[in-house]
């Protein structure tokens, strides 16, 4: 089967790279941006908050290793589903929530995860995030790619603003 693609937002693009990029199967994550008005945009032009543009990375990952509602449920387990405005300590709609689907499969698996998550009990409050159809995906600069890899000690400090708290709480992570 050929590879396919899957595109989450949930926060700071250095913080989504590391969950996915450990499984097999997973050819490459790629931090970038989506879902906005401008082609090409650059960072400072997606912070700045002008371009509607989300952070997010794109997985491209071999479904008869690791399928897409495997990589729905890691998702899960690492962007809090109940704040659609930001993660953890990034605010913003440019750090929210989204799962971009590529295809109605892909949306159908997303829907029903989404909904199980719902009403699994899990979160005292709504789930929030968005499922969006996929837009154009534009890769960050090269400083942003495998950030975690490069700086390991900026990495443990975004992951310390509260996400590894949320992972511990809620999944047993970390």
């Amino acid at each position: 089967m050929a590879e396919e693609t899957a595109i989450f937002a949930g926060g700071c693009f250095w913080c989504m790279v590391q969950p996915f990029d450990q499984y097999p199967g997973v050819r490459s994550v790629v931090s970038g941006y989506t879902g906005g008005h401008v082609a090409n945009p650059t960072y400072a032009q997606v912070s700045s908050g002008t371009t509607g543009h989300t952070e997010a990375v794109e997985i491209t990952f071999d479904p008869a290793v690791l399928s897409y509602q495997q990589l729905v449920d890691i998702y899960w387990q690492v962007a809090d589903p109940t704040d659609a405005m930001g993660q953890f300590q990034d605010r913003g709609n440019n750090y929210r929530p989204v799962i971009f689907v590529n295809s109605p499969a892909q949306r159908a698996v997303a829907e029903a995860s989404k909904k199980a998550l719902a009403a699994s009990g899990k979160f005292s409050k709504p789930i929030v995030t968005k499922i969006e159809d996929a837009q154009p995906f534009y890769p960050a600069e090269g400083y942003h790619q495998d950030f975690y890899k490069k700086n390991p000690e900026r990495y443990a400090m975004e992951e310390a603003g509260g996400r590894a708290a949320y992972q511990k709480k809620y999944w047993d992570r970390g």
